[in-house]
């Protein structure tokens, strides 16, 4: 009976995203900050969403929670499924009940994301007294069990966010996005605030945790080592769209978009030190008046006139790479630098 559940929950994907669109209309214009973007996400599988700070990943989470303000936000999409369930067309009351159970988010910045208020085993209590129905005594014993399980004695339960350091504090985030045991995990630039050593020990922590779980991931982030360690897929991200798509190997072992090869460049080379960084010129565009073309076009070794007049579709190069690059469409023989052997 067990196998038999497990194949029906996998018969779909934990996240199926078609045509995302989000714009914010303002007295100033239209901010266009996603543009027509796909996902899809298996389960126990772990998505890295990575670009540059603007590019849309933030974003993309909150549209997929509902949590994109409107006004001045509209969020427009073909399909937008989490674990089968059409997100859109949840009330008020089913949208909370699925975020904190179904699928939770761990906020970028773990000084704020806590209220200070209330003791931290109450913050983590009070997602497990609504979605479990337990009475407070027994989600307060729950919450202490998940302070322990992300490495917090559980006598600390009883003090506030001020008490604790930053590193705790954001063990504190996961133990709460945890808590009711997700089947989607979105973790929002975790490691941010942190210094090396307690990103490290925060990445192999939620490493672990995922495994215990068996929860689907998605990581953003703009570091290209975070996603080498905990990913199995990769979307690039640039001006609210994905430009190179497909397993940690292949967008790794085979680059194939310009704007990536640029992120890797910018990399230290461990093997050598000698070797100068290369940084990509110019910034992004601003999304609200996005190029006719391309929008990497500007800032683009390998672009052509032709770059600058349409913007480029994702096509599927090999398995399930993708790439978003005009010069793929004139040339499929096209390679960059990094992709030559």
């Amino acid at each position: 009976m067990e196998e038999e559940n497990k194949k029906n929950t996998e018969e779909h994907d934990i996240l199926n995203i078609e045509n995302l669109t989000v714009r914010f209309e303002t007295e100033d214009g239209v901010v266009h900050a996603v543009n027509g973007i796909d996902l899809k996400l298996g389960y126990r599988k772990t998505l890295g969403l990575v670009g540059e700070t603007g590019a849309g990943k933030t974003t993309t989470a909150l549209a997929m929670l509902r949590l994109v303000p409107n006004p001045p936000g509209v969020v427009e999409c073909d399909r937008l499924e989490i674990d089968g369930k059409d997100v859109r067309d949840l009330s008020v009351n089913k949208l909370e009940q699925v975020r904190g159970k179904d699928i939770s988010m761990i906020f970028q910045d773990p000084m704020t994301a806590l209220n200070p208020v209330f003791t931290v085993g109450e913050q983590i209590a009070e997602s497990i007294e609504i979605h479990e129905k337990l009475s407070k005594e027994k989600s307060l014993e729950k919450a202490g069990d998940m302070l322990e399980m992300v490495g917090i004695p559980r006598q600390r339960a009883n003090e506030y966010p001020h008490q604790f350091s930053g590193g705790m504090k954001q063990r504190v985030v996961i133990a709460i996005a945890l808590a009711c045991n997700p089947k989607l995990l979105i973790a929002d630039e975790p490691t941010t605030a942190l210094d090396v050593t307690i990103q490290a020990q925060v990445l192999e922590l939620m490493n672990e945790l995922k495994e215990k779980y068996n929860t689907s991931m998605i990581m953003i982030t703009h570091d290209l080592g975070i996603v080498a360690e905990v990913c199995d897929d990769v979307a690039v991200m640039y001006a609210g769209r994905i430009v190179e798509q497909g397993s940690l190997e292949e967008v790794y072992s085979d680059t194939k978009h310009p704007y990536t090869e640029g992120l890797f460049n910018s990399l230290p080379n461990i093997k050598n030190r000698q070797r100068m960084l290369k940084p990509i010129h110019g910034l992004m565009p601003d999304p609200s008046n996005l190029p006719k073309g391309c929008a990497f076009a500007p800032r683009c070794n390998y672009a052509t006139d032709a770059c600058k007049e349409a913007v480029p579709k994702l096509l599927c190069v090999k398995g399930t790479h993708k790439v978003a690059c005009s010069r793929y469409e004139s040339d499929p023989n096209f390679v960059i630098e990094r992709g030559k052997k």
